[in-house]
């Protein structure tokens, strides 16, 4: 049988709008009504589930709140004929951590819809270390190669790279071959680029152009950008005739000041990526791709482990960017996660 009650970092807000998020237990009954329940072995920080722990009400709409976007654990009850107890899963995106209570718990309730198998070639653990940072990186890999834009079209950039999503597509992308500009920030993350297989570094300056020209010299054949305003306007205007830059992040800004001339007189694709709400097909595809060939061959060294309890300290280092990779956060036991007696 499920227990009674279950562990979970709970976030509340009272009467006069002050947040509160702490470690508590509550009533397994209060799990929201889905087809699948889980019992929770790793979840991740994402800047997403910082903002969600805060209270951030673009992100927590509703009170109580259970944050954490991604969840990989082990099956425990079903009602529905995809999946069993016993089965190892994981869930990234759609609504968990947002509407709906999410994995900073040891167990989550989900739509079987949601549910991702565990590919072969995948721990519950390796998962996590890649999360919805690694998903989001392999669908903007994934842009680019419907784009053309493969290895010998020349040297492609990201931005962001220090994070958890650019730091994997630059694992990603080097890893099949291509040659990575990274950019970042921060000067400490030189080395750490480097060992992830970035042929060069630049600094934020040297990709945000001011002088608002329309083009600017050709040099990149794609990119993938995580910050949004006038970086991704100036590798846009950067890029060669037919490449393609994949946007998955405004950490900069929303804003993107830029006319039409990279996309009608060199033909470049802008391509949006949403990890979120993704097709299902896709969402399956992209898991077992970075499940083989583009699993990330440094992922060990990408990710810090760290328990539930030790969340606050770690959405504070995120939120001002200290943060270089992934965090991964331990709810359970992998080893013995079981399956309950139904």
């Amino acid at each position: 049988m499920l227990p009674e009650t279950f562990r979970c970092y709970l976030v509340t807000k009272d009467a006069a709008e002050r947040v509160t998020a702490e470690m508590t237990r509550r009533p397994i009954d209060e799990l929201p009504a889905g087809d699948v329940t889980l019992r929770v072995a790793y979840s991740s920080l994402n800047y997403k589930d910082a903002l969600a722990v805060t209270g951030h009400p673009g992100v927590s709409k509703v009170f109580p709140h259970v944050p954490g976007v991604d969840a990989a654990g082990t099956v425990v009850a079903s009602e529905a004929a995809q999946f069993r107890p016993g089965d190892r899963v994981l869930v990234t995106g759609f609504d968990m951590g947002a509407s709906r209570w999410g994995g900073y718990a040891e167990y989550v309730r989900v739509p079987w819809e949601w549910i991702v198998p565990l590919p072969a070639g995948l721990t519950l653990r390796e998962s996590m270390m890649l999360g919805t940072a690694g998903f989001t990186a392999g669908l903007c890999v994934d842009a680019l190669h419907k784009h053309g834009v493969s290895p010998d079209r020349g040297e492609v950039i990201v931005t962001g790279a220090s994070g958890g999503v650019g730091g994997m597509a630059v694992s990603i992308l080097a890893g099949l071959g291509y040659q990575v500009a990274a950019v970042s920030g921060k000067p400490p993350a030189r080395e750490y680029l480097r060992s992830l297989g970035a042929s060069q570094i630049l600094g934020r300056e040297q990709v945000d152009d001011p002088s608002g020209r329309p083009l600017l010299s050709a040099r990149w054949a794609g990119g993938v950008d995580t910050v949004g305003g006038n970086i991704l306007s100036t590798i846009l205007r950067s890029t060669r005739h037919s490449g393609c830059v994949a946007a998955c992040g405004l950490a900069a800004s929303s804003e993107l000041p830029i006319t039409v001339f990279p996309f009608i007189l060199r033909a470049v694709t802008l391509a949006g990526i949403d990890a979120a709400w993704g097709s299902i097909p896709l969402r399956h595809e992209i898991w077992r791709r970075l499940a083989g060939s583009w699993k990330p061959a440094q992922l060990e060294a990408m990710a810090h482990f760290i328990d539930l309890p030790e969340l606050p300290k770690y959405v504070e280092d995120i939120l001002a960017g200290r943060i270089m990779g992934r965090v991964v956060v331990k709810i359970g036991d992998e080893s013995t996660l079981g399956v309950p007696d139904l």
